[in-house]
């Protein structure tokens, strides 16, 4: 039974010191990757948006209207045929 409670003992001088480098890792900025370790315990979003450049924004404007174009062009075929 000392080897049991031996055990229980470094579990817990164990667990004090995982607290303690968890702390440091917070107190260092890195809390997002802490949280995000454990499961169920996300971190939250810290609310900045992402920027889109205009360039990107009209490349991806083209991309979208190119395949609706294509799809509406596959219904009308569709249509003629029927």
């Amino acid at each position: 039974m000392d080897i049991l409670a031996a055990l229980k003992q470094e579990e817990a001088k164990l667990a004090k010191q995982l607290t303690g480098v968890r702390g440091a890792i917070v107190a260092l900025g890195g809390a997002r990757t802490v949280a995000t370790s454990r499961p169920g315990n996300r971190a939250k979003k810290t609310g900045a948006k992402r920027i889109v450049s205009p360039a990107l924004r009209a490349r991806l404007s083209k991309l979208a209207k190119e395949r609706w174009a294509k799809i509406k062009a596959g219904k009308q075929k569709v249509k003629k045929a029927a």
